[in-house]
């Protein structure tokens, strides 16, 4: 047999192309050549915003009150049990789950929440899905255990859960469902009576097929929600067999600090032995010991946000904005993203005629649906309002007037 200095299916997805990336390389050289403020960089979901206060007084007093050899060491491997326990109070004073410390797992941020889930759960033969569009990461997370990745196609006219499409594709093999509500690339957040008629179709399917269906509920956008009317129920109280992977990235403005946790629903038959699996996928990919100092931070922060009111003063502007010049936008109750029809149909193509206005927008292909593109509102309001000459001029471009 010969022999391989590396692995080829790591070599293949180290050169795939991001096109995330490669739109964010491109407009920091653009800002090189003609000035950042001239550039119009909407490609990547990075907080804009500041973590509270109180995080960076949390972060000053335990540098200066605590023994260093205490603070930056390490914790149990599933997290420190104060930090748990104080994750665990939070999340049934706002939704009354009966969560203890002993069903958290402390990670290293959402990525990590969802490699050791399904790492944890999925075997080769094992089947995960998820609705488009999606984070296009799921794909790589999923195939990377051995599993067969499934995208249930768009509805692409409300977003919501397309379960029609869903009752066709799931099967026997079907092992796991990822959900993520607010959504990454829409922002829209899936309805109450949607998620309802999604784990009653869950539980049907569950006892047709005589074994567990486990819902992996992708969380860090949950407090990034905008209006009254909108809610976002916590996954535990309406399906037994539920993780929830968690970050504290978007709610805190803390991504650099890969900081969250899973939980593993006591509601699930072999709770303790699928906490038991997650620790073992854990170990194995390497992930024990979240961060020592960022865990104590979150657990004096939990319950806190940043000020998420800038978010939605700039998914207010830029929405009213592009609709008044006749594009297409799906409206965002949540998260930090705006999700528009391209005015041709290939989406690619738009994205790329947009840079000649200096607009870096994302096309919706990676996302599992395709004629869109994502718009990453967490910029600043300034960066917006000098952008809207230009993407009214782009709608010009393709004979596109909207609004006298």
């Amino acid at each position: 047999m010969s022999f391989k200095p590396y692995n080829s299916a790591m070599l293949a997805l180290g050169q795939a192309p991001s096109v995330i990336r490669e739109t964010f390389e491109y407009g920091n050289r653009r800002a090189a050549e003609i000035g950042r403020e001239n550039v119009f960089d909407f490609s990547l979901g990075n907080p804009s915003v500041p973590a509270p206060d109180s995080v960076d007084e949390s972060i000053r007093r335990l540098l200066s009150d605590t023994d260093s050899v205490l603070l930056h060491g390490y914790t149990s491997a599933v997290g420190a049990e104060p930090t748990r326990k104080a994750i665990a109070d939070d999340i049934n004073a706002r939704y009354s789950a009966g969560i203890s410390a002993a069903d958290i797992y402390m990670t290293c941020g959402a990525a990590a929440s969802l490699t050791v889930t399904l790492n944890a759960i999925l075997c080769d033969g094992d089947e995960c899905m998820t609705f488009a569009p999606f984070f296009p990461e799921y794909r790589v997370f999923v195939e990377a255990t051995g599993a067969k990745f499934t995208p249930v196609p768009a509805d692409t006219q409300n977003f919501q859960m397309n379960l029609d499409a869903f009752a066709e594709l799931v099967s026997p093999a079907t092992k796991a469902i990822i959900i993520n509500t607010p959504n990454n690339p829409t922002g829209v957040i899936f309805t109450e009576e949607n998620l309802q008629k999604f784990c009653d179709l869950l539980r049907q399917k569950e006892a047709e097929y005589g074994h567990p269906i486990y819902l992996l509920a992708d969380e860090p956008y949950r407090e990034l929600v905008y209006d009254d009317t909108a809610s976002v129920p916590y996954l535990t109280n309406l399906y037994d067999d539920t993780f929830v992977c968690y970050s504290f990235s978007k709610s805190l403005s803390l991504p650099g600090e890969r900081i969250g946790y899973i939980v593993v629903s006591p509601k699930m038959q072999e709770n303790r032995a699928l906490y038991a699996a997650v620790c073992g996928a854990g170990r194995a990919l390497g992930f024990v010991c979240a961060p020592s100092l960022m865990q104590r931070v979150v657990a004096e922060n939990v319950g806190k946000t940043a000020d998420l009111s800038v978010y939605r003063k700039n998914r207010d502007l830029l929405y009213n904005a592009l609709t008044s010049y006749g594009y297409r936008c799906i409206h965002p109750d949540g998260a930090f993203y705006l999700f528009v029809e391209a005015l041709e149909a290939d989406a690619n193509a738009f994205c790329q005629k947009a840079r000649e206005f200096e607009l870096l927008l994302v096309p919706s292909d990676s996302f599992g649906c395709e004629g869109f593109l994502r718009i990453a509102y967490c910029v600043t309001t300034e960066m917006i309002e000098r952008s809207l000459p230009a993407f009214k001029k782009l709608a010009e471009a393709y004979g596109v007037h909207g609004e006298a």
